[in-house]
C-alpha cells in the first residue's frame, strides 16, 4: 500500500482501512500494533526494573552507607577499645624493690602480719602491748593500686601493707629503741577504685638512702600472713622540695645531712631510672600535713623479684 500524505496514521503507521476504526485495521495491523506494545513494554520494562533496581541501589546505598557507617563507627569504636586496651596493658608495672632489712613481714624474723589489729588505716601508733605513737609532720599516703593483667583497671579487694622509718630514721621491730614498737606499720584493703591511704608522718632521711615508703601488695587480705603471697613489693620516692620542707622543721634535724649527701640517681634502688615510676606527687604543708599519691600498676602474670635486702648501706 502507498502511503499518501492527508492518510490517517495510528502509533505512526498508516491505517490499512482509513474509513474504518482503529480496531478494524484487520489481523496484520493488530499483530504489528501488539508488537509494537511489547517492544513498549520491554522497554518500560527494563526503565521501571532500572528504576527500581536504582530504587534499591540507592536504598541499598543508603543502607550500605548507614551499614558502613555502623560498620565504620564500629571499627573505629573497636580500634578505640583496643587502643584504650593498649594503652591500658602497655601500663609500666611499678618496678619490684627490695623489702630492705626491715620488712616486718616474717620474710626476716618479725612478722607484724601475723598480729591482730594489723589492718588499719592509721599507722602512727603501735598496737598490741603498746601505744606509742610516732612523731613527725602529719602525711596522708595514697596508692592506687592497677592491675595490668586485667586490662589497667583498678585492682579491688587487693591487700597493702605500708612500712616505713620514723623521723629519727627508725624501723620499728628492727631498730634501737624501738623494738618493742610495730608503728608506722599497717594494711589496707583497695577498695572499687583501687586505692587505700594510711595516716602517717613523713619518713626521714636515714644515710645511703633516698626518702622512701615500703609497700607490698598482696592478692587479698587473707594472703597476708604468707609473706610468698606477695605479688608486688615496690617503694615510694619522696620528692626533694617537699622533703627539704620538712627537714626543716623540728625533729628533723639529722635528715638535713643526710639528705645532701644522696640523690635519687646516686641512691641504690631508685638510682637505676631516677625514680621516675615511684616518684609521688605531694600537695600540703608542715601544718596542716601532706598528702603523697602514686598510682602502682601491678602486673600479677610477672614473677615478683622483690624482697632481699641489696647491697649498701643499711636500712633499705
Amino acid at each position: 500500500m502507498t502511503r499518501t500524505d492527508d492518510q490517517p496514521t495510528y502509533e505512526g503507521r498508516p491505517l490499512p482501512r482509513p474509513d474504518d476504526e482503529v480496531v478494524d485495521q484487520g489481523l496484520a495491523f493488530d499483530l504489528g500494533t501488539l508488537l509494537d506494545r511489547r517492544r513498549m513494554l520491554a522497554v518500560l520494562g527494563i526503565g521501571a526494573a532500572g528504576t527500581a533496581l536504582a530504587a534499591c541501589g540507592a536504598s541499598t546505598s543508603s543502607s550500605g552507607s548507614t551499614a558502613t557507617g555502623s560498620a565504620t563507627a564500629s571499627a573505629s569504636a573497636t580500634a578505640s577499645a583496643t587502643a584504650s586496651d593498649a594503652a591500658d596493658t602497655s601500663l609500666t608495672e611499678i618496678p619490684d624493690e627490695t623489702a630492705g632489712p626491715y620488712p616486718g613481714d616474717g620474710s626476716n624474723g618479725a612478722d607484724v602480719l601475723e598480729q591482730s589489729g594489723v589492718v588499719r588505716s592509721d599507722i602512727r601508733s603501735s598496737f598490741g602491748t603498746s601505744t606509742t605513737t610516732a612523731e613527725g609532720v602529719p602525711m596522708t599516703l595514697r596508692l592506687t593500686i592497677l592491675d595490668v593483667a586485667g586490662g589497667g583497671g583498678p585492682m579491688t579487694g587487693a591487700a597493702v601493707y605500708v612500712w616505713h622509718c620514723d623521723s629519727q630514721g627508725r624501723y620499728s621491730m628492727y631498730s634501737d629503741g624501738v623494738t618493742q614498737e610495730n608503728y608506722l606499720r599497717g594494711v589496707q584493703v583497695t577498695d572499687d577504685s583501687g586505692v587505700v591511704e594510711f595516716t602517717s608522718v613523713f619518713p626521714a632521711c636515714y644515710s645511703g638512702r633516698w626518702p622512701h615508703i615500703h609497700f607490698e601488695v598482696y592478692p587479698d587480705e587473707a594472703s597476708i600472713t604468707d609473706s610468698t603471697n606477695a605479688i608486688a613489693t615496690s617503694q615510694v620516692a619522696l620528692p626533694k622540695s617537699t622533703c627539704d620542707t620538712v627537714y626543716a622543721t623540728s625533729g628533723y634535724e639529722q635528715s638535713v645531712s643526710n639528705l645532701a649527701q644522696i640523690s635519687l640517681t646516686s641512691d641504690n634502688v631508685f638510682g637505676d631510672d631516677g625514680g621516675v615510676h615511684q616518684l609521688g606527687t605531694v600537695s600540703g604543708d608542715t601544718s596542716s600535713g601532706y598528702t603523697v599519691a602514686l598510682t602502682a600498676p601491678v602486673d600479677t602474670t610477672t614473677q615478683p623479684t622483690g624482697g632481699g635486702a641489696p647491697g649498701g648501706g643499711p636500712g633499705h
